[in-house]
């Protein structure tokens, strides 16, 4: 890695207090603001790889954590991991026969970034959908969903999308977060399940 990331506070933090990414203090953050993961909820993390959220996870809920991802994940005790696509009807079914009842689910996933400006933006968006579907078809009456977008002409639609399913819904950007960057959260609450 390169000199930028010697000069990130943030990144030499989470290296420093043994998370695998910077996007711990984020959940950390967000947790703490509006306390969306209770101590015996069950939670399913998209996108989870490297693993940071799942570790933070681990201090924050005494139930069942499920990490999703693409790429394999090392191991994290009391953590289950499945490879695969989160848009994959199989992986729904293999957590709904694992956790019986989800309360959260979260999503720091991330497309892989072309530099593309508006491209990325429109695969980050489809991504969001697919984590919200996702979270319809497993989450619990009153459960909740956290998940990153970014600001762009595709944000005002997913806030929309994301309303009709929750009680409340709102963004939030973390002081993790890279200056510059227009990156920010979705915090759905209590979830309708129609």
């Amino acid at each position: 890695m390169g000199s930028q990331w010697s000069r990130d506070k943030v990144y030499l933090r989470a290296k420093h207090e043994g998370y695998r990414s910077r996007a711990s203090f984020k959940l950390i953050e967000i947790q703490n603001k509006f306390s969306v993961i209770r101590r015996d909820d069950n939670v399913v993390d998209l996108g989870a790889a490297p693993g940071s959220w799942l570790q933070v996870l681990r201090t924050l809920t005494d139930g069942t954590i499920i990490g999703i991802d693409l790429n394999p994940i090392a191991p994290i005790d009391g953590v289950v991991t499945l490879e695969g696509d989160l848009s994959d009807r199989t992986i729904r079914e293999q957590v709904k026969t694992k956790l019986g009842q989800v309360n959260v689910v979260v999503s720091d996933a991330s497309p892989r970034l072309s530099g593309h400006k508006s491209y990325d933006q429109a695969r980050s968006a489809a991504l969001v959908e697919e984590a919200l579907i996702f979270a319809c078809s497993v989450l619990k009456p009153g459960g909740n969903f956290v998940a990153k977008a970014f600001q762009g002409a595709d944000l005002p639609g997913l806030l929309a999308t994301t309303q009709e399913h929750f009680h409340s819904v709102r963004i939030f950007h973390t002081k993790s977060t890279r200056k510059g960057s227009t990156e920010l959260y979705l915090i759905a609450r209590n979830f309708k399940d129609h």
